[in-house]
């Protein structure tokens, strides 16, 4: 059992950043590939970054070049910078931790508001 917990959302002027934090428990932490979701209103969940546990990183088309995803093993917590905020980056956003190996563990987060409105 892995519990996750996101924090560091809030309102943000188009342009501006935040740093969400996702902190988990429960498991060893550097056993588990780390994603970042975000989910708007009225929209499906969308994956938005990736990253394994050595460290490689993937991200969707919209956020290249704004967000950079990147763990911290030892304090067994993931981040995301996200930097040049458009409003479009609008969402609820969501930590998901699955398993290197047992690919069907995986777990969610409780989520995390991002608003990004002048």
């Amino acid at each position: 059992q892995v519990q996750l917990v996101e924090s560091g959302g809030g309102l943000v002027q188009p342009g501006g950043s935040l740093r969400l934090s996702c902190a988990a428990s429960g498991s060893i932490f550097s056993n588990y590939a780390m994603y970042w979701y975000r989910q708007a209103p009225g929209k499906q969940r969308e994956l938005v970054a990736s990253i394994t546990s050595s460290g490689s990183t993937n991200y969707a088309y919209s956020v290249k070049g704004r967000f950079t995803i990147s763990r911290d093993n030892a304090k067994n917590t993931v981040y995301l910078q996200m930097n040049s905020l458009k409003p479009e980056d609008t969402a609820v956003y969501y930590c998901n931790a699955r398993h290197i190996i047992v690919l069907s563990q995986g777990y969610w987060g409780q989520g995390t508001q991002v608003t990004v409105s002048s």
